[in-house]
């Protein structure tokens, strides 16, 4: 797949990014690049080798928040923000915990091996569920929270912000692009001028696979939410698991293309009684969180006449590293997780009647 040929929405996003970090570092054109004093700063440290003026003005749906200067100690909220932190040369000293993909420590593997690879200490892990850990965070003297896909509610974020500063997601709540993720973080960092390599780091690695696998172009996919019983939801893009498959080379079903999610949310409500309008479904994808799950979401007559799930061709998530590196779709994850996820598409694809 040539570059020409990546989809529309990837190209749309990477152009907003671009724009948007344009309009931010406009904001900061009266701060000067005078904002270190040569000493050495912490490890994790953002601060010596920054390449943008400060201070940078980044305006969120929670607020707008002035950085005066290259952040030292940032601390990384929600999803993804740790992987691309680190993808900028930046090491979080604390980073939200993940309890459901996590290893035993609470980190992704990609990014435990990122980490690692580097030779620096892993950062603190923060308890996010039932209730963020703000204790924890303030010990840790953040000069910057990294917050662009997350849940954080404005509470939070006023409260955050007493101490500190805090960038948050630029329109609500867990729909914030990956290229967007991408270029906030390099602004707020001061690496802005790195933004644009990792968003095409990611399209390189996508475009390579789908080079592997003319088969995926042009097939029809629905990446669908069930696993309450009863329930059937979609994906929509700008969530990184649709946005994946479109750089693969799929094509969403007519029958879901025009769907949107509500605010703040990363899918769109469907019905499993409504199960019968995806049979333009070449491939069905979904995910679970465990196999009984599973099972029981399989055993419904509604969703077992799906056409795609009947034939075979079909891509059931229950692994749940490999289910979030897709989830999140950053710079580490993306590399990690693509000789993972690559052959079980291929498989259910060789089912497509």
């Amino acid at each position: 797949m040539s570059a020409s040929s990546l989809p529309i929405a990837r190209a749309r996003r990477a152009l907003v990014a671009a724009t948007t970090a344009a309009l931010v570092l406009a904001l900061a054109a009266c701060g000067s690049s005078d904002d270190t004093d040569g000493d050495a700063t912490p490890s994790g440290s953002a601060a010596s080798d920054s390449t943008d003026a400060f201070p940078v003005t980044i305006t969120g749906a929670l607020g707008e928040t002035v950085i005066e200067k290259a952040p030292e100690r940032v601390v990384t909220l929600g999803w993804g923000a740790d992987d691309i932190a680190v993808s900028l040369g930046v090491i979080p000293v604390g980073t939200e915990g993940d309890t459901w993909a996590g290893d035993a420590d609470g980190y992704h593997p990609w990014f435990r091996e990122a980490v690692e690879a580097e030779g620096a200490a892993l950062p603190e892990t923060i308890t996010m569920y039932p209730e963020l850990d703000v204790e924890a965070i303030i010990a840790l003297e953040p000069d910057l929270i990294l917050a662009p896909q997350s849940g954080i509610n404005q509470a939070t974020f006023d409260q955050l912000s007493e101490f500190t500063n805090v960038v948050a997601y630029p329109d609500g709540p867990w729909i914030t692009p990956i290229d967007e993720q991408i270029t906030i973080a390099a602004t707020a960092l001061g690496k802005s001028d790195k933004a644009q390599g990792l968003i095409d780091g990611i399209d390189t690695t996508l475009s390579a696979a789908a080079a592997d696998h003319p088969e995926f172009e042009g097939k029809t996919i629905a990446y669908v939410a069930a696993q309450e019983l009863g329930t059937l939801d979609v994906y929509v893009p700008g969530d990184p698991r649709i946005d994946t498959l479109l750089g693969l080379g799929f094509t969403l079903a007519p029958s879901v293309a025009d769907l949107t999610a509500p605010a703040g949310q990363f899918v769109a409500p469907f019905g499993l009684e409504n199960a019968d309008k995806l049979s333009d479904v070449d491939v069905l994808f979904t995910w679970f969180n465990d196999t009984d799950e599973q099972a029981a979401t399989e055993a419904q007559p509604l969703f077992a006449a799906i056409p795609a799930f009947a034939s075979g061709a079909y891509v059931p998530m229950v692994d749940r590293q490999l289910g979030m590196a897709v989830t999140v779709g950053t710079p580490l994850s993306v590399p990690w997780a693509i000789d993972r996820y690559v052959p079980m598409i291929a498989e259910a694809v060789a089912k497509v009647g």
